[in-house]
């Protein structure tokens, strides 16, 4: 037997990147530690590190391709596997056109390194311009306020968490996401640092939430509102001379523009539609830019809802005109090893907006991708270019996009599917082929995407802890091998070779970088806290900051449009807004089948304020029918005074009762899904991301 040995590597079941120490001997994990030599996690971890074990011994994990038949599922070569897929594909598209295949790329693809780099060439490789993903029931509105303002999809603001002496939250849970586009390992101690240095932190959201609860002040809010108190911040900062224009105006366009836009919105004019009072939120404001550092962060709760386009643009904005943009402790660029941003003004891939439209709804593109909401009905709607079958990678959107029962319905009309994934869930069962990939720890890791997104920058590269078995593929030889069969183009490099082309244009020469450099360094290497960078990192024509682009400020009239409905507060069959809820033991619908993570108390549970409980005569744990436009489920609720009079949360990712899967832990607890009850018609209808938080449902006992 050999002796313990221990292997050091980033985690990679979430944005936070922390790093591990493992310690294995021969094929067996002893313990799954946090690494305290690495530079961004300083020994920091959460329940899901441990997850990469389950993970990698799970039984039901795919290793080989299975084959759908008309009596059941069976195993067949990668050879056989490849054929299929590539005859289908050549077929469908032949008869009914390029654009007959879809794809869909869940949000695992962006953590795992092959799929980063190798999944581009595959989907070019089919032609089609029916390309979905993740993005827009996600994070859509940030890459749309980014390439408006900014002039590139990816470039982020960031909050310099670190060095800020006042931070305001708003539709964001960060101590349990640990900084959603934010890699910010131990944010609740970087939070309570904040607050023991003096300075403030301030969480807005209809829920009081783990983050609220370790901040300065919470203020609950009317779902789909926080575009309206956005504006009023701006009213009063600008009303009150508060801004920092002098040092900004130089690297900005659109001042005049933005202050007349926001005198329509005092706060005495919105208070009452948003449920926080004028007197607050000119302290709010007040405070926010007065404050020596501040940075105001909006994720989740902002951009999935009908506004979510005009609420990422004008949190850019207000940490703009308060001097907060691109200065150490506000909202500051990164600048990683791997610069896909830089690289960008190499190869011109910017990002770009309604260049060409989708075929039912004409809804525009977006960096090359529809709405994943239109998805269902690019299926089933007869017509040119309708779609036939799909590619499915690393994603599972049944339970994770809008009125999934639909696209289950979608999905069974299909001629032919193709699942790139480890699972057989409640999506990849409709596939004709599933290429399972190797995951985990046997695979390397560099993390391409979040190092652009991290609060300090750092490199990493992540060896193989465990060799694959030879009947195994990784993602990338997958991809590789299914775009030289369709392309007639055999891409010669590897992973590392690719990752080591990229490395060449680093900003950072010292030491010179490499992956045999980066081996070199298991902890990873610092480069340091984030630095200011405009306007050299701006991608617009003439270098300077858009602070009112005009297909945004265009979008402020259906707002208004909006504002007179919610003045109007009429009664509706539909009294409850639903919001979502993640926990620190979850992120994807996939790691529900790992045992650590679900033990306990079941989870998918639903938020009730105590006083709609007793309006409604329910009692805890009472299992309850919860009914929208689209569909009803049934879940058991919990009373608490933790969420808002008039709304309601319901954990995301769960509703692992369908038949048909091959998830074992996940279906002992399968809990119900939350987009059984979500509408696809309701997004938002600047950027097609999903409007989650605009779900209308109402309870009966």
């Amino acid at each position: 037997m050999e002796s313990v040995k221990t292997h050091y590597r980033t985690c990679n079941l979430c944005e936070a990147m922390c790093g591990l120490e493992i310690k294995y001997q021969d094929k067996n994990i002893i313990s799954i530690k946090g690494d305290k030599n690495d530079p961004l996690s300083n020994g920091h971890i959460c329940p899901k590190a441990t997850a990469l074990q389950d993970l990698y011994e799970d039984p039901d994990r795919l290793k080989t391709p299975i084959k759908r038949t008309e009596n059941g599922w069976i195993s067949i070569s990668w050879e056989e596997a490849y054929d299929e897929v590539t005859s289908n594909i050549r077929r469908i598209q032949k008869e009914n056109g390029v654009n007959s295949i879809g794809s869909y790329r869940g949000n695992p693809t962006v953590h795992n390194t092959g799929l980063t780099l190798f999944a581009g060439s595959f989907l070019q490789s089919i032609g089609s311009n029916q390309v979905y993903t993740a993005t827009s029931v996600d994070q859509l509105p940030h890459h749309f306020a980014s390439l408006m303002m900014f002039g590139h999809y990816l470039l982020f603001p960031i909050p310099d968490i670190d060095r800020t002496d006042f931070m305001l939250i708003i539709g964001g849970n960060p101590a349990v996401s640990n900084g959603s586009i934010m890699t910010s390992p131990d944010f609740s101690k970087r939070l309570k640092s904040i607050k023991k240095q003096g300075g403030k932190v301030v969480v807005i959201d209809p829920r009081f939430t783990e983050t609220s609860k370790i901040a300065n002040t919470h203020h609950y809010i009317k779902p789909g509102t926080d575009a309206l108190l956005l504006l009023a911040l701006l009213n009063v900062i600008f009303e009150e001379n508060l801004t920092s224009e002098r040092r900004i105006r130089d690297i900005s366009n659109g001042w005049k523009t933005i202050s007349e836009h926001v005198k329509q919105y005092p706060p005495e004019s919105i208070s009452e539609i948003i449920g926080i009072n004028s007197d607050e939120i000119k302290n709010l404001a007040r405070e926010f830019a007065t404050s020596k550092t501040a940075v105001c962060y909006g994720r989740f709760g902002v951009s999935t809802q009908e506004f979510g386009g005009i609420c990422q643009w004008l949190i850019n904005v207000l940490n703009t005109v308060t001097g907060n943009l691109d200065s150490e402790g506000g909202a500051m660029f990164t600048k990683p090893a791997i610069d896909v941003v830089g690289m960008s003004k190499v190869k011109g891939k910017k990002g770009s907006f309604n260049t060409y439209q989708s075929r039912v709804h004409q809804y525009p593109e977006f960096s090359g991708e529809f709405p994943v909401a239109t998805l269902a009905d690019e299926i089933v709607s007869p017509g040119a270019d309708q779609i036939k079958a799909m590619v499915i990678i690393a994603g599972n959107p049944v339970l994770s996009t809008p009125n999934g029962k639909r696209l289950e319905k979608a999905f069974e009309s299909l001629e032919y599917m193709v699942a790139i994934d480890i699972y057989l869930n409640e999506t990849t069962k409709f596939a004709n082929i599933i290429l399972p990939t190797t995951t985990g720890l046997e695979t390397p890791l560099y993390d391409m995407v979040f190092h652009q997104f991290a609060i300090r920058n750092t490199a990493k590269y992540s060896e193989v802890l465990f060799n694959k078995t030879e009947e195994q593929k990784h993602d990338w030889e997958i991809l590789k091998e299914l775009t030289s069969r369709l392309s007639g183009i055999e891409n010669p490099a590897n992973l590392e070779q690719t990752l080591d082309y990229m490395l060449q244009f680093s900003s950072y020469q010292e030491p010179k970088l490499s992956v045999s450099e980066l081996k070199k360094h298991p902890h990873g290497i610092d480069f340091g806290a984030l630095k200011s960078q405009l306007p050299e990192r701006l991608f617009t024509s003439d270098k300077k900051i858009e602070l009112a682009p005009k297909v945004l400020v265009e979008d402020l009239k259906r707002l208004q449009n909006k504002i007179k409905l919610w003045q109007k507060n009429e009664s509706s069959e539909f009294p409850f807004y639903v919001i979502g809820r993640r926990h620190l033991r979850s992120n994807n619908s996939w790691m529900h089948n790992s045992k650590r993570l679900v033990k306990g108390r079941e989870r998918c549970t639903m938020l009730v304020n105590p006083k709609d409980a007793e309006k409604l005569q329910l009692k805890k744990l009472q299992i309850v029918s919860v009914t929208s436009s689209v569909g009803t489920i049934k879940i058991p609720i919990e009373i608490t005074s933790e969420i808002m009079q008039g709304v309601l949360s319901i954990p995301h990712g769960w509703g692992h009762h369908r038949k048909g899967t091959k998830i074992k832990v996940a279906e002992n607890h399968a809990g119900v899904s939350l987009n059984d009850l979500t509408d696809a018609n309701k997004i938002d209808a600047l950027t097609g991301n999903a409007d989650f938080s605009g779900t209308k449902v109402k309870i009966e006992g």
